[in-house]
This record gives C-alpha cells, sequence and structure tokens, in this order.
C-alpha cells in the first residue's frame, strides 16, 4: 500500500485538474428535462459488499441511513467469499432499500474474453432473476459495455465521471446518467456513473481526515444539476466499538457526507434509489452516447 501510495499521490497532483473535478462532465445532456418533482440534482448512494466483513455491517449501515432519513443499494457478489443470505436482502427490500449485482465472483476475471463474459453472464442473468434485481456493477470498476447487453438489466453502475486511479481511468465526462442502446434497436440499459471519489480513494489510500472533498464535489455537482452518486463500502467502514485498521476509515466521515446533503441541500434534491433513477431516465426521449 505504501508504494501504491507514492505514485498515486504522484498521479494526483498530475490529474488535479481533472480530479475530483473535471469541469468538462458539467455540460447538460441535450434535451435534458430536469429532474423530477422540480429538483435541482440527484443524490444517490450505494454500496458493493466485497467480503464477510462488509456482509456483517450491512444492518448497521442500513440502521444509519434509515435513522438519518435516506435509502440506498446495496450490491452483492453472487460468488464471493461470503453467502448473502435471503432474509438479509428482503429485509433491505422491505426497508425501502435496493439489492443489486456486484459482479459474479470480483476476480477481475469477467472481462477476459467475450466468451467468459458470455458464460459468466448466463449466470449473473440467474441471479438477478433470483434476487428481483435490476442493477449491476462490474468489479474494479471494469467495463466493456457494449457487452453489457448480455445481461437482463435496467441500469449497470460501473464508470464514473472522472477516477484516473481506476484500472480503466478513462472517465465518460458526465455527472448525469446516459443510455446505451443495443444495436439491435429494441432494448438498452442506462448507465449510472459516480461522481463523487471512491470511498477507498479518499480514505484508505490518501488517508483524507475529513469528507471535505466529498462535501465539495457534492455541491459542485448540485451546482449543475447533475446527479451525484457515491459508492461506499460497508467492508472499509469503522463503526464506533470496533478497533483502528488502515484498512477502514471511521463511519463519521460517510455521516458528514450525508448530513451535508440533509442540512445545506434541503428541498434541492431528488433522493432515489439507482432503479428509480434508471427507470426515470429510461422513459425520457432516447439520445445515446
Amino acid at each position: 500500500m505504501r508504494l501504491r501510495r507514492f505514485f498515486a499521490l504522484k498521479k494526483r497532483r498530475a490529474c488535479q485538474d481533472i480530479w475530483p473535478v473535471n469541469e468538462a462532465a458539467s455540460r447538460t445532456p441535450e434535451g435534458w428535462p430536469g429532474w423530477p418533482d422540480g429538483k435541482k440534482f440527484a443524490f444517490v448512494l450505494t454500496h458493493d459488499v466485497e467480503g464477510q466483513s462488509g456482509l456483517a455491517k450491512c444492518r448497521q449501515l442500513m440502521e444509519l441511513e434509515k435513522e438519518l432519513g435516506f435509502r440506498s443499494s446495496f450490491n452483492f457478489v453472487p460468488e464471493g467469499d461470503y453467502q448473502v443470505a435471503q432474509q438479509l436482502r428482503e429485509d433491505l427490500v422491505k426497508n425501502g432499500f435496493e439489492v443489486g449485482v456486484h459482479d459474479l465472483r470480483h476476480d477481475g476475471k469477467l472481462y477476459w474474453t467475450r466468451q467468459i463474459f458470455s458464460e459468466n453472464a448466463r449466470r449473473i442473468n440467474r441471479y438477478l432473476k433470483d434476487w428481483n434485481a435490476t442493477g449491476f456493477r462490474s468489479g474494479f470498476m471494469l467495463h466493456e459495455l457494449e457487452w453489457l447487453h448480455e445481461l437482463d438489466i435496467r441500469y449497470d453502475a460501473s464508470t464514473f465521471d472522472t477516477d484516473p486511479f481506476e484500472p480503466q481511468p478513462h472517465g465518460e465526462q458526465t455527472i448525469f446518467p446516459f443510455w446505451i442502446q443495443n444495436p439491435d434497436g429494441k432494448k438498452g440499459y442506462v448507465e449510472l456513473p459516480y461522481t463523487l471519489p471512491q470511498d477507498s480513494t479518499l480514505f484508505l489510500l490518501f488517508r483524507e481526515p475529513a469528507s471535505e472533498i466529498w462535501r465539495s464535489k457534492l455541491d459542485w455537482v448540485a451546482k449543475h444539476g447533475g446527479m451525484a452518486l457515491v459508492n461506499v463500502h460497508p467492508d472499509y467502514l469503522r463503526f464506533p466499538g470496533e478497533p483502528k485498521s488502515a484498512r477502514t476509515f471511521p463511519v463519521e466521515r460517510y455521516q458528514e457526507l450525508l448530513i451535508h446533503a440533509r442540512d445545506h441541500h434541503a428541498g434541492n434534491y431528488w433522493h432515489a434509489t439507482p432503479n428509480r433513477v434508471a427507470d426515470f431516465c429510461a422513459r425520457l426521449p432516447k439520445k445515446p452516447r
């Protein structure tokens, strides 16, 4: 991690004109009608549960968000190193949360070849059906957007507006959802890029002492009327009473973001789960990118 941090800090200095804010991403899409109910921007919360430690914190995280008046999506790895209980998925949905599929095994091999992906896609589709899920996100934010037409999804969330620290560092340069049309012209899906920096980048890699970058980026997205979508890993959260670790950060950093949105942007944001955002966008006139 020390060597990775050295090179990441060097890259951070070189990319300061595009991260955490890339001004080119603020451009409003042609014909954009605005958010529901006249809201100025959208606020979307997502979680990727990568291992057993993250799975064990899902209920705590659910209760924290409920207490603050928020709902989110929890994306689970179907064939990873843990098994997600049906009861947990049902309890999340019952409380207004959403369940999504996070990769297949989270081993970085999903897109090795088109044949491998197609084989994996058939398995992923079974989990999507069994879990009554409509959304997907790849491990490590790897993506081949055209291949994803093989999945029975309403939305994908494997991209970002700007993030030079990811394995595929090219950003989509937009803070708005966009439509990915199937070449057959019959269907497609909505792409939901995350627009707030990854929690692991901020708090584990750069060891930021507070949530200032999250909050300032949220303010910037709000100013430009986009979608503030954040991905927080339960695996990396440290709740009160847990021992300190270099692989976790205080849950208070996430609470600061939620409270900032609630108090400083009260009445101005449309808070919705990813499926609701995708449903809204899918009904708009299709303008493929």
